[in-house]
């Protein structure tokens, strides 16, 4: 497991700027957030309303969403830990984290053996990292059990559960994701219809996110992806013609430039262990709709790599002084 990012700077988050409640409950729609808005070329910042995208986008661009749906991966175990499934690996087992409380487990298991709901002991192998513990589910379908038996992921600055379709964005339609990509939430039918109207292309990908690290600096571990043959060719011919590939989430980035081959966009799938910083840049994406990164994430070394770190600094700066939220439910920022 890499720990090599480095992170271009640290800040402090007040918890007043942490959302807590779906945007569609703070205000009239999901679409009713704020969006930053940082022009690499200009080296401008300005502050829009998401519903200002088409505007913002210029026809013959593509916008490249992740399609994974988010399942409901928290579930209780008899020792009062919640247990959080957060994703495949390569042989076939999981990867899952228990939390106590607001914070990670980090103590011992007795036996290595954790109760479930539905009579289901799952068997601790081994730890993955810090957090994070690989096991074999006992069960013949992981989202199926899930189903039944989990509620969303939830964190601290959270007030209360909300469904799971409030975990759904606009293009979920492939189950996987403990957590949502939750810069693509703010899309509406009717945004994305303006955004088609208005020449802007949209292709899937899909990457199924793992669990988050709020509380320690760690680098992103293998995830499930694929980019296939109809995205690549889109994403090659848009190049071609002088458009540009703004990815939709850094999880729509990992995906893409794990599917680059020779400098362009290959059909690629399976398990991608890409870090993209800027010592691994990436090579299609021009571009990034995003939500606000924790301080100190290593989501912010991706950024570093698309554009100038002092660029990034003033940004932050400017959405924590224009009281911008961050997380799930938060406001956007549109870089390109």
């Amino acid at each position: 497991m890499s720990t090599t990012s480095t992170f271009p700077f640290a800040f402090a988050l007040d918890a007043a700027l942490e959302a807590n409640q779906p945007a569609e409950v703070r205000g009239s729609s999901r679409s009713d957030v704020r969006m930053l808005v940082t022009d690499k070329a200009a080296g401008r910042i300005a502050h829009h309303r998401f519903d200002d995208l088409p505007a913002l986008i210029r026809p013959g661009d593509l916008l490249v969403v992740n399609n994974s749906t988010t399942l409901p991966a928290s579930v209780p175990t008899k020792h009062g830990w919640r247990m959080h499934f957060s994703s495949t690996r390569p042989d076939g087992s999981w990867l899952v984290e228990l939390r106590d409380g607001p914070r990670p487990y980090l103590g011992e298991v007795p036996d290595r053996v954790v109760h479930l709901p539905g009579g289901v002991k799952l068997q601790l192998e081994e730890r993955f990292g810090r957090r994070l513990w690989a096991t074999r589910p006992p069960v013949d379908s992981v989202p199926e059990y899930l189903a039944r038996h989990g509620k969303p992921i939830r964190y601290s600055y959270i007030d209360r559960d909300w469904p799971l379709s409030a975990y759904q964005t606009a293009f979920a339609t492939v189950p996987g994701s403990a957590e949502m990509p939750s810069a693509a939430r703010p899309f509406t039918p009717e945004l994305v219809t303006r955004l088609v109207s208005a020449g802007v292309a949209i292709a899937p990908i899909t990457l199924h996110t793992g669990v988050a690290s709020l509380e320690s600096d760690e680098d992103p571990y293998p995830e499930w992806f694929e980019v296939g043959e109809f995205t690549a060719r889109v994403v090659n011919s848009v190049k071609a013609s002088g458009g540009r590939v703004i990815a939709v989430g850094t999880t729509a980035v990992r995906a893409l430039e794990s599917a680059v081959d020779g400098g362009a966009v290959a059909a690629a799938w399976g398990h991608t262990d890409r870090i993209v910083s800027s010592a691994d840049p990436p090579v299609v994406v021009d571009g990034l709709l995003t939500g606000f990164h924790e301080p100190r994430s290593t989501h912010l070394s991706m950024l570093e790599a698309l554009f100038d770190t002092e660029l990034l600094r003033e940004s932050y700066a400017a959405a924590i002084e224009a009281r911008y939220l961050w997380h799930e439910f938060g406001d956007v920022h549109l870089i390109a």
